[in-house]
């Protein structure tokens, strides 16, 4: 807060802060006469001035045309005629309606107050999908249908030709094409021969394509529809490889809200390539992604990724493997001057065969919150190494926090430099087979606190240098011992190597945790660097390490744990016992209690440098800091009763 002399009287107004928050100034009277405050005035008039959205505003409708001036009276009729003319604090409004195009916006913003908006017009549903509508569609039997379109059709780019490839990607013996096929919106599955998609429909109906691939020859397509004559319904296909994807890297400063943005042919988003998804950073610094709908990407939703360049996807099986792409994103601008400090918060984010967001260097120093990613890779048709609801490379000093994850093969998956990361109050369940967290290579610190990890296999752990605190921890554990790779490590909250070192298993610190059934802290008895463990509750046959000195144990208690679904959010239940705070002194924690990671000798802080306070539990309400009650939540009785976890569906 701070003052701005020469008002007559105490006002709150609010301008743009870093990452695109308002901060709140006060406005306070100051004594009459003082001449030397009064000539502050007009620097701290331009300093608001400054800080104060302003720019023109564009119009697009479906009704408009591109000759149009984009004025509310005469809007353009496409969102990528209003890209080709916004300048840095310019908004571009998009009315009602299905826009059929890639957008690829030829410039960004100058700063977080002089950003290019792309928006939703208040209260009106607006569609950008990556497809077509597929017409003349003609029966083969029994529930076969083939429709051929002109190759014209799809440009330079047809997703039928494409194949999915790149390093880590696992075809499962084999083709994948990036196109897609759609009835009512929810996509088709591609049918792995031509004499599969002849055969009656099973309860997942398929489609195959075969094209001429000459820019004037034809593609054909066959589809499974059982029951229903597609000319009366609304099928579509792939046509763009993306949405909303700049072809330039280095276009910052973008915020792009309420918008559904939809069938995408996306490639393989390995970290040694280019990412792109529905909608992607492409290199770039301080984008807002905010109350977007991204739904049915062939491998990624959002994507947060490094560059294209003449070494993508060829470090798989190198001997130098990722480190090189490191060394040579460093040359490329990555630090946090030029790359990150995105903020991709309240978006719902499903039906995606890879990752719902994925990042590669690009996300660092950026905020992920609030978001509901659900369904990724569950039809398994490939694999690799790439598959999470969130799965960042160098999430440097990243903020992921207050996400809602959800039927996907893995949660979030945290790979190299989680250096300054925490993950701090995300809902996770249903998530398999793999685990909701998975910790890789990083040599910390990161700060994992307040989460609920509800799935049947919670942590996976091929790293150091993380703490744990406050957490319930439902299912099984997985610790690595003897990974021997060498991985970089930083300076304090920069991307500058500071060094290599092996990934020494332990390192860890376990505080005032919730663990039951398989969870056990027991795997980490064998490690070669110190673990702590303090304060946590073993209920249900969870098992404590041996350096933790008093865990309170109750292998006979199941607390039940239950979550629904209800008109107004989801709801966790769970049996809690009076012992879990009268039976164990715990302390309260902070970075001071936590001490340095080893390898980089860094304590656990926030990205600005200041100390951490664990003192608000999951819903911020304040914890007891003389005896902090164990887990995530503050309880002001011990009858069951059901807790609000997350929002209701979107």
């Amino acid at each position: 807060m701070f003052s701005i002399p020469g008002t007559s009287a105490t006002t709150d107004t609010q301008v743009f802060g870093a990452n695109g928050h308002y901060n709140n100034f006060t406005l306070k009277p100051i004594k009459p006469g003082s001449m030397k405050t009064l000539r502050l005035i007009p620097v701290l008039l331009l300093f608001l001035a400054a800080c104060t959205p302003s720019g023109n505003e564009y119009h697009v409708a479906i009704t408009g045309q591109d000759s149009g001036d984009g004025s509310a009276h005469d809007p353009f009729r496409t969102i990528s005629a209003a890209a080709a003319v916004a300048q840095p604090g310019d908004v571009i409004t998009i009315h009602a309606g299905t826009y059929r195009e890639r957008i690829d916006p030829p410039r960004g913003g100058v700063s977080e107050n002089q950003r290019i908006t792309y928006q939703a017009a208040p209260g009106e549903e607006v569609f950008i999908k990556g497809s077509e509508i597929a017409t003349g569609w003609e029966p083969l039997g029994e529930s076969t249908w083939k429709t051929t379109v002109a190759n014209t059709l799809f440009g330079d780019f047809n997703p039928y030709v494409d194949q999915i490839k790149g390093d880590w990607f696992n075809p499962m013996g084999r083709v994948h094409h990036t196109g897609a096929v759609y009835l009512n919106g929810h996509w088709l599955t591609e049918a792995s021969t031509f004499e599969e998609v002849l055969l009656p429909a099973s309860a997942t109906p398929l489609w195959f394509a075969v094209s001429d691939t000459i820019p004037e020859g034809t593609t054909t397509i066959w589809a499974q529809f059982p029951g229903i004559d597609p000319n009366n319904e609304l099928v579509e296909i792939n046509v763009r490889q993306t949405v909303f994807y700049p072809s330039k890297t280095g276009i910052n400063y973008l915020t792009i809200k309420g918008l559904t943005m939809e069938h995408a042919a996306t490639p393989w988003a390995p970290p040694t390539a280019e990412q792109i998804g529905i909608i992607g950073t492409n290199w770039s610094k301080g984008w807002i992604i905010e109350d977007n709908t991204v739904l049915y990407s062939t491998c990624t939703g959002i994507a947060l990724g490094k560059y294209g360049d003449e070494y993508d996807n060829t470090s798989a099986n190198s001997a130098e493997g990722y480190v090189a792409t490191i060394e040579r994103a460093l040359k490329n601008g990555w630090s946090a001057d030029n790359i990150g400090h995105h903020m991709v918060r309240n978006n719902h984010i499903a039906h995606c065969e890879q990752a719902g967001i994925v990042g590669s260097l690009g996300p660092a120093f950026s905020q992920i919150t609030g978001n509901e990613i659900h369904d990724i890779h569950v039809r398994r048709l490939f694999s690799g190494a790439e598959m999470a609801g969130i799965k960042f490379h160098g999430a440097v000093d990243c903020l992921i926090s207050e996400n809602h994850i959800y039927r996907t093969k893995l949660g979030i998956w945290l790979d190299w430099m989680a250096q300054g990361t925490r993950v701090t109050r995300n809902f996770l369940h249903d998530n398999g087979p793999s685990e909701d967290l998975f910790l890789e290579v990083s040599h910390g610190p990161c700060l994992v606190d307040h989460n609920l990890f509800l799935s049947p296999f919670a942590l996976v752990v091929n790293s150091q240098g993380a703490a744990y605190a406050h957490n319930i921890f439902a299912g099984r554990f997985y610790i690595y011992t003897g990974e021997q790779r060498l991985t970089p490590y930083l300076l304090t909250h920069s991307t500058e190597v500071a060094g290599l070192a092996k990934n020494e298993s332990g390192d860890e610190r376990f505080y005032n945790n919730i663990l039951i059934g398989q969870a056990d802290l027991g795997l980490y008895d064998k490690t070669v660097l110190p673990v702590t463990m303090e304060g946590n509750v073993f209920l249900h046959g969870a098992k404590p390490g041996k350096t933790e000195s008093t865990p309170l144990t109750n292998p006979d208690f199941n607390p039940d744990i239950r979550i629904s679904l209800q008109e107004d959010g989801w709801y966790l239940e769970m049996a809690v016992d009076q012992s879990w705070s009268d039976g164990q002194k715990r302390q309260l924690i902070t970075t001071q209690l936590l001490g340095n990671a080893i390898t980089p000798n860094l304590p656990f802080e926030q990205p600005e440098g200041s100390p951490y306070r664990l003192d608000r539990d999951y819903h911020g309400l304040k914890i007891n800091a003389e005896n902090p009650f164990p887990g995530p939540f503050v309880l002001d009785t011990y009858q069951q009763q059901p807790i609000k976890v997350w929002r209701g569906n979107q």
